[in-house]
């Protein structure tokens, strides 16, 4: 049912009946709709709040100062940059050494059975290898922070439009994000650690800028002008940027993703912050990756995963060949959105039925466990036998049944880091693989990448969708140097894996222009941009008229108040009236003590936000504010009798934030109460505000371009008659059946 003017709310727990109760305890399942609206999730506040506390400051402040100040934001930058090459290296060095050893044991181990038989023995060594690694990871994501699940790539885009994500960059959340990728990786999951990398710079991003660390209760007394939501959203854009440039060795990608798919907001000297940020990143990762390899000095690994360059006579492709690539336009679009839409119902199923950490854990153990034997099963069946030459770049060459001086061609691809298959698709040549080999492992692993992404491991989505890509691209490669006479053209299908490989992934994420620079800088070769761009492209197209992207899916699944980049165009007949929210809790501008804790404490209702109003509007007060006064005691009576030590400063909000206390936590007598609070000083004196016949897209425009918290609706006299908050623009969205109205919902 659409309703207008009114906020619906729902609250999940008073819908249960007794006989639907019954059936919930037997199947231990938590009810969830998508057609909510959380009302859990908190805005951020990207606006500033010009009181006089703030102009003060302002003035107090010299030419020098301000230089100071923008000095110490590209050193904090560059300080982002080291320290996220760093974390890179770190996964990188722990992945190859735990995954080499877990690769040359179960080597040997099937070399020693393949002789003199036993290979179950080799099968149950491989399985409990990796769900050991897997269980280990997995038990610290369920058990000590669940929010380092997954890639994290759709909590920073949620962070970065404007929603309070609980714990999201918090070090404990890094800790665990960095010790769970490489378990998951090295334990043999169809998970990449690149996704994760993302997440990773932007906690340190968040933790470097802000000075200290709030979980360590550690104050460095440094960078506490940036503590504010304006100041951390930006150096999060740099981190997340830098991840991606430590992640693909992509400095110019890493700022189109933090463009494209994070930052709301923009300006050209952050765009310059990120791009120095990003450079440090893959500089620093591929200075240390040159000293672990015994090379110091040969920057030749930039990022994670390292493509491999297509420069080579044979690797080049023609202009015709453009409209041969146009076969991958479409199966990119479609398997992508194939991919989503089992994921879609497979997150709805853990949602409901896997939410305790324990069975998460089970979970995880299993999906590793069938991985390494379905992998075992590929190989022990497959007779796609190549000659091991003197130039061979096999990691782990497994002989098994094959003559001797071959090996087996389908142990390349699973036994194998996902990084390392990806590269050997894309440059092994020729005759590497049997057709029936790349069609059954595409079929394998498209199932297997599925079902492992939502475990509650963290890990990413990035290499096997390329890893996907790839082996289908190079299928159509084979197929196509098949029936065609002109061998010396079609030569090298390691070019049809890259187009195939951006195919995929670009149907799954939508990603459209850093994707393209992404994969020509990981190629280091422009002439693959044109066809690049066109199959992703296409590949959003084909994949958006059916279902969302994999990031976009998981938010909503998640019920997050996401404002996306325009409101839905079927909204010009609704006005600021009819989606506020009302009424509104004001305050005076001087008001009464008790009052203030009143409100603050009313559990039902929970406003951030109130006007000030001695009749028409005259400022805006927030929640955090109201707080740090009654924790100082900034009352008016003890300001006369000269009670106050000293004069209240922004320094002192700085230090509150981001964890305000609660209004619980801070004690107010009952002589207190009867005290005056004075917000003439505190509050913002120029609100944004808006008529109440304000058309909705007009609205939705001021309040995301600005990254508003709340915005005042008024009327024709300037008196307050509303609030719009995120939620109130949220909720309106475009469906099958026209513009639709979520429900909001308390859990």
């Amino acid at each position: 049912m659409f309703h207008v003017g009114s906020r619906s709310t729902v609250d999940l727990e008073e819908e249960i009946t007794p006989e639907e109760d019954i059936v919930k305890s037997r199947l231990k399942e938590i009810p969830h709709n998508e057609k909510l609206l959380s009302l859990k999730y908190e805005s951020l506040d990207y606006d500033n709040s010009e009181n006089q506390l703030f102009l003060e400051e302002e003035r107090r402040m010299s030419h020098m100062g301000f230089r100071c100040l923008e000095i110490r934001r590209w050193v904090i930058c560059g300080l982002i940059g080291f320290l996220t090459g760093l974390i890179a290296c770190l996964i990188d060095i722990a992945v190859e050494e735990l995954a080499g050893y877990k690769y040359s044991a179960v080597k040997q181990n099937i070399e020693k059975f393949t002789e003199f038989g036993g290979l179950s023995i080799s099968l149950i060594l491989w399985a409990a290898l990796n769900s050991a690694f897997v269980m280990v990871g997995a038990i610290a994501v369920a058990f000590f922070e669940p929010i380092a699940a997954g890639s994290g790539i759709p909590q920073i885009k949620c962070y970065l439009n404007g929603v309070k994500i609980p714990c999201v960059v918090r070090l404990k959340t890094l800790a665990i994000k960095v010790f769970g990728v490489i378990c998951s990786v090295a334990g043999g999951l169809a998970v990449g650690k690149e996704g994760p990398m993302i997440h990773s710079g932007a906690v340190v991003a968040a933790g470097v800028s802000q000075g200290r660390s709030t979980s360590l209760k550690k104050d460095f007394k440094i960078f506490e002008y940036f503590r504010r939501d304006t100041e951390k959203r930006d150096f999060v854009s740099a981190g997340a940027a830098a991840g991606v440039s430590a992640a693909f060795g992509a400095p110019v990608g890493g700022v189109l993703f933090s463009l494209e798919e994070g930052a709301s907001f923009w300006n050209q000297m952050l765009t310059w912050r990120i791009f120095f940020a990003s450079m440090i990143s893959t500089f620093t990762l591929n200075f240390f990756l040159s000293i672990y390899h015994g090379k110091p000095g040969e920057l030749s690994s930039p990022g994670l995963i390292n493509f491999g360059r297509f420069d080579s006579d044979v690797s080049s492709y023609i202009p015709f060949e453009s409209f041969l690539f146009f076969p991958y336009y479409f199966p990119g679009g479609m398997l992508g959105a194939l991919f989503n839409v089992i994921n879609y119902w497979l997150t709805i199923f853990r949602i409901r039925y896997i939410h305790r950490p324990c069975l998460q854990v089970m979970e995880a153990m299993l999906v590793a466990a069938v991985t390494a034997t379905v992998a075992f099963a590929m190989i022990y069946f497959s007779n796609d036998c190549q000659p091991l030459g003197q130039d061979s770049t096999e990691e782990y060459p497994l002989q098994l049944f094959c003559a001797d001086g071959e090996y087996n061609s389908m142990a390349t691809a699973f036994f194998n880091t996902p990084e390392r298959s990806v590269r050997s698709l894309f440059h092994n040549p020729p005759g590497s693989y049997n057709p029936l080999t790349l069609g059954v492992f595409t079929l394998v692993y498209f199932v297997l990448a599925v079902w492992t992404y939502g475990l509650t491991v963290s890990a990413g989505v990035f290499i096997p969708s390329l890893l996907i890509g790839a082996a289908w691209g190079r299928l159509f490669g084979i197929l196509l140097s098949t029936i065609t006479s002109s061998q010396s053209i079609w030569a090298d299908p390691g070019k049809y894996a890259l187009i195939g490989a951006a195919a995929q992934l670009g149907g799954i994420v939508r990603m459209t222009l850093s994707l393209t620079v992404i994969m020509v800088e990981a190629t280091g070769n422009v002439t693959y941009g044109f066809p690049i761009m066109l199959v992703l492209m296409t590949a959003k197209i084909v994949g958006d008229y059916f279902i969302e992207g994999l990031y976009d899916i998981h938010i909503k699944l998640q019920s997050v108040p996401f404002l996306h980049w325009d409101a839905p165009p079927t909204s010009h007949w609704l006005t600021a009236r009819e989606v506020m929210s009302s009424p509104v809790t004001c305050f005076n501008r001087v008001e009464r003590v008790g009052r203030i804790v009143d409100v603050l404490s009313n559990t039902s209702t929970n406003h951030n936000g109130f006007p000030v109003v001695p009749g028409k509007i005259c400022g805006l007060i927030l929640r955090s504010q109201l707080i740090v006064l009654l924790k100082h005691k900034v009352f008016v009576e003890r300001a006369s009798s000269r009670l106050s030590q000293r004069r209240l400063q922004l320094k002192d909000f700085r230090d509150a934030y981001p964890r305000f206390p609660p209004i619980q936590s801070i004690h107010v007598s009952q002589d207190e109460r009867e005290c005056m609070m004075d917000l003439n000083e505190f509050m913002n004196p120029t609100p944004y505000t808006v008529p109440q016949e304000t058309s909705l897209p007009r609205v939705f425009k001021l309040f995301r371009a600005l990254g508003l918290r709340h915005l005042v609706v008024v009327d024709d006299e300037n008196r307050v008659v509303g609030l719009v908050t995120r939620k109130d623009l949220a909720r309106y969205h475009l469906g099958k059946d026209g513009l639709e109205e979520l429900q909001l919902a308390q859990t």
